[in-house]
């Protein structure tokens, strides 16, 4: 079954097969290349959300890390929210070192993203830590807030941060010192991924760390204050500020003795604000006067950096991927993408392992991406990282070609209709090169996604009807979905016929390239889309 050429996986971010209603901007955009292989070639739904990809339930979202580990493990592991779940349910979090290291600082610091998205964290873990910890004799206790506004709905920090007041005023009634020092907008401090924006970092590091930020006399007066002042704005975007006493010095500087957990549970935003902790070396920015702090993160964020070098639960333990059973039969690979997504088809694909698994087989590729907001540039860097692989497939120097590319994802998450349409149209055109050079190369195009997000541009309530604001027009949704996603085989030397299970998951995509290679796929992977007879 191996064809002449290579085995090419394009990954569409965030294109789901939704309902096809107003707020679907992939049925909205006009894609003539991806009509045109559905038509052409077998196709098939697969499931990349929930259960399906380790996740704890069927109600929770898909998201890109799990995706691309699912993508590149041929097999389903518990995820992170899954291993938090078990490792509180359990106490086994609670008997670890460095829990006990945690609860050991002057001043117990928690930051993180609040918001019961479950892709990054989960507030339920930032409840159950604040609790343990009080309960365990911390006398002083901090929170730093992410708002969150992407995976949730656009506005929607309150939900979380009252309630998170209202449980830190209990324990301050109690006796105990306990209280939100900071905040800002996950997009605009902190959480920046694979070093696109260290300023983010910065920011953020100014505000947790300085105390530097517009004052406040608590997260909740900022957040209201800050939708005031700029209705148009949402809870990812939402400038820093600092939480300040009667005497408007802020309650919660980072100092040293102190001790710092990032609750976030996913990786790739998590990894600069822990090297910024971590690192004495570290260039990226001016840190000013570094705390000496004992710094943790839930999970270990890279297993081969080691970055934290302390966490509280195991991420998951995924061996014998695809990239390296590609790795041990000779055979060569050529991964590439934008910088918001590189590290999905080299890291996440790769097990959560940094760094090329083999410098002579192996060529990765980062297209620097852009830095003004994703629907101002629509069709990001489509077209750049297909002439880079195109240029692959052309080559004959590969077996196996993979790329990611990102536009509905990242401008699905902007809540911007429109230009996820356009981003979803400068896709296709580029699906459409791929097929045209791969054809031409005697391989096989894969053509699939990691998780839905475009499909699904409007919130909607709970029986399914498009929720509204005052005016009448739609709210926009930012966050992902639960869209299955599109699976499709194009061969130019004939069709195979795809399996019919419904419940399918992008786990199989995996063992599906390892087939069309004739790699032998391990007996614990899923079984491959192509039917057998």
């Amino acid at each position: 079954m191996k064809p002449s050429g290579p085995v090419v996986l394009c990954i569409l971010d965030g294109v789901g097969l939704g309902r096809g209603d107003a707020g679907d901007a992939v049925a909205l955009a006009h894609t003539p290349h991806l009509a045109q292989l559905r038509a052409q070639h077998p196709w098939r739904a697969l499931q990349a959300h929930g259960t399906a990809v380790g996740l704890p339930s069927d109600g929770d979202m898909g998201n890109s890390e799990v995706g691309h580990n699912a993508l590149g493990a041929g097999r389903v592991f518990d995820q992170g929210a899954l291993l938090v779940n078990q490792g509180l349910a359990s106490g086994s979090v609670w008997r670890t070192p460095t829990w006990e290291r945690l609860r050991a600082g002057r001043t117990l610091h928690l930051l993180g993203l609040v918001s019961d998205g479950n892709v990054h964290s989960h507030v339920a873990h930032l409840h159950a830590l604040i609790e343990r910890a009080l309960r365990d004799g911390v006398q002083r206790l901090r929170v730093h807030v992410l708002t969150d506004g992407r995976d949730v709905a656009p506005r929607s920090a309150l939900t979380w941060v009252e309630p998170l007041e209202a449980l830190l005023a209990r324990h301050r009634e109690a006796g105990r010192d306990a209280a939100i020092a900071s905040g800002g907008g996950r997009m605009r401090i902190t959480m920046d991924r694979y070093e696109a924006d260290w300023a983010m970092v910065e920011r953020g590091w100014n505000t947790h760390v300085h105390g530097q930020g517009r004052p406040f006399a608590s997260a909740s007066e900022a957040i209201r204050t800050l939708y005031d002042e700029d209705p148009g704005t949402d809870d990812q975007w939402l400038e820093p500020f600092v939480v300040v006493d009667g005497a408007g010095e802020p309650v919660g500087r980072i100092a040293s003795g102190d001790s710092v957990l990032c609750i976030n549970f996913r990786g790739d935003r998590a990894i600069e604000i822990s090297r910024a902790f971590e690192e004495p070396e570290l260039d990226t920015f001016d840190r000013g006067a570094r705390p000496e702090v004992f710094y943790a993160g839930m999970m270990q964020y890279d297993g081969d950096l080691l970055v934290p070098k302390h966490f509280l639960v195991e991420p998951p333990a995924i061996d014998r991927t695809v990239g390296e059973l590609l790795v041990q039969r000779g055979l060569r690979t050529f991964a590439c993408s934008e910088t918001q997504k590189f590290g999905h088809v080299t890291y996440f694909f790769n097990g959560n392992r940094s760094g090329q698994l083999s410098d002579t087989l192996e060529r990765y590729v980062e297209i620097p991406s852009d830095t003004d907001p994703f629907d101002e540039r629509p069709w990001m860097k489509a077209a750049e990282i297909t002439d880079a692989c195109v240029a692959a497939i052309g080559s004959g120097q590969y077996d196996h070609v993979r790329l990611n590319l990102a536009n509905g994802d990242m401008v699905g998450h902007t809540g911007h209709l429109q230009a996820t349409r356009i981003a979803l149209e400068a896709v296709d055109l580029q699906v459409g090169r791929l097929w045209q050079a791969t054809r031409s190369a005697g391989g096989v195009l894969i053509v699939t996604a990691d998780h839905g997000n475009a499909d699904e541009m409007f919130m909607l309530d709970k029986k399914g009807e498009v929720m509204r604001d005052t005016s009448g027009a739609p709210l926009p949704r930012t966050s992902h979905s639960l869209a299955p996603v599109p699976f499709v085989l194009c061969d130019p030397r004939g069709a195979h016929p795809l399996t019919s299970d419904d419940a399918v998951s992008i786990a199989a995509v995996g063992t599906t390239v390892l087939e069309l290679l004739e790699v032998d796929a391990p007996s614990d992977y899923l079984p491959s889309v192509l039917a057998r007879d």
